[in-house]
């Protein structure tokens, strides 16, 4: 019988768009998200939290996708806040009072977004490779293509002083642009083995950069020259038995006092604490936070506090003496591994309203979530030596069968004899 053919190579489809809970704050403005509810929150405030559903808005959306939120950002002073959907909606909020300001319409599904050091623009990253700009001053008016890549983007960031635009990709590519020329490229970036997922910049270190991936690493990078300072393995901090074979790097963000940074990776119920030593240019791991539930986001606050976003539940873990500890009135269970736990912490005092917002206002969203899914990012190594010995060995078996055969049966009957 002829050979079996091989199995067919997977496809390079794009990422899933899987319902997921979104949490950030800058200053007094907490922002957090469960598929397609937003909740708006002033920390402070005596007002009623801020509730949006971005399926309440018509428009131009595409029917084929859903509504849940896909990206959120802040502006560096905390005014605006800007949300995409898979809708394809790109929504402005103030933040003071919260309002919804506009509603507009990207090209393409949305990534990543950023927004200027000057307030005056959203920039928006789409799988079709290309960035977007939209005004903040004039809140109706469309977007401007900026750049293009050939290749999905993830993630998008903006120097200092809005000097420079920085795009991640798909295809393992970093690359540096000039903001207000963007046809001009400064550098690139190159080192990671799979699909960056994540772009930071120290906000006290505007000369690097660090970045995650899909390959488990969290590097650091003088970006302006594209050299690559140090490279950190998650998989060196993980516990031993619990080591995935992939692990992408979703969220990291920064801290300025002690230049912390928190590390979160998908799938993993563990934060990790990195501490950034800018003489050495090296990353340290300094403590692992272990969550009961499920780490969906995690942000700083201003006083060095720690927002973990555990399930249902936001988490505040304050700093003592370069570890961080769960209040006792946040964390209803004991940790009892690297994190250590005091029950001589304050109740920390934005924890009843934020308790309060979240069970009375995305309690019913909450059982919709599935998270992200980054498994269709990865590469797939097409085997297309087996599909060519495949078809050889098939011509061999054909060709062994006709010289098999008698030459009067070739064709059903014998040749002719020319006259």
């Amino acid at each position: 019988p002829p050979p079996p053919p091989p199995p067919a190579p997977a496809s390079w489809a794009g990422a899933g768009a899987g319902a997921t809970m979104r949490f950030g704050r800058c200053g007094r403005a907490v922002f957090l998200s469960s598929g397609a509810r937003v909740l708006g929150l002033g920390l402070g405030d005596s007002g009623e939290p801020f509730v949006y559903n971005c399926t309440t808005e018509e428009g131009e959306a595409d029917a084929e996708g859903s509504d849940d939120v896909v990206a959120f950002v802040f502006s560096p002073s905390g005014t605006y806040l800007a949300v995409t959907a898979d809708n394809k909606q790109l929504i402005l909020f103030r933040t003071s009072p919260w309002e919804c300001i506009s509603v507009r319409h990207a090209v393409r599904r949305s990534t990543s977004l950023a927004i200027t050091e000057a307030e005056d623009q959203i920039l928006l990253a789409d799988k079709s490779g290309d960035v977007y700009s939209f005004s903040i001053v004039d809140p109706q008016k469309p977007g401007q293509l900026q750049l293009g890549h050939l290749s999905m983007l993830l993630a998008v960031t903006v120097s200092l002083k809005d000097r420079f635009v920085i795009t991640a990709d798909r295809d393992e590519k970093i690359r540096v642009s000039s903001l207000e020329q963007p046809y001009i490229i400064e550098a690139f970036c190159l080192g990671h083995s799979e699909f960056v997922s994540e772009l930071c910049i120290p906000s006290n270190h505007p000369q690097l950069l660090l970045s995650g991936s899909g390959d488990g690493t969290v590097r650091l990078w003088q970006y302006l020259c594209g050299t690559e300072l140090d490279c950190f393995k998650m998989s060196d901090v993980q516990a031993s038995g619990c080591q995935k074979a992939r692990c992408t790097v979703t969220r990291i963000v920064h801290c300025k006092q002690g230049d912390y940074l928190a590390v979160l990776c998908d799938g993993f119920s563990s934060v990790y604490i990195l501490q950034l030593d800018v003489v050495a240019q090296k990353l340290i791991h300094r403590q692992t936070i272990a969550v009961t539930q499920r780490a969906w986001d995690i942000a700083f606050d201003d006083s060095s506090g720690l927002w973990i976003l555990d399930g249902g539940m936001v988490v505040i873990y304050q700093a003592q003496e370069g570890h961080w500890q769960a209040t006792a009135s946040c964390c209803p269970w004991k940790c009892q591994h690297q994190l250590s736990f005091s029950q001589n912490i304050l109740q920390h005092p934005d924890k009843r309203k934020m308790e309060e917002a979240i069970h009375g206002q995305m309690e019913e969203s909450q059982d919709s979530v599935i998270g992200n899914n980054y498994s269709s990012l990865y590469k797939v190594s097409l085997d297309n030596m087996a599909q060519y010995q495949w078809k050889k060995e098939l011509r061999i078996h054909r060709t062994l069968n006709k010289r098999a055969l008698e030459p009067g049966q070739l064709s059903g009957h014998s040749k002719r004899t020319r006259v």
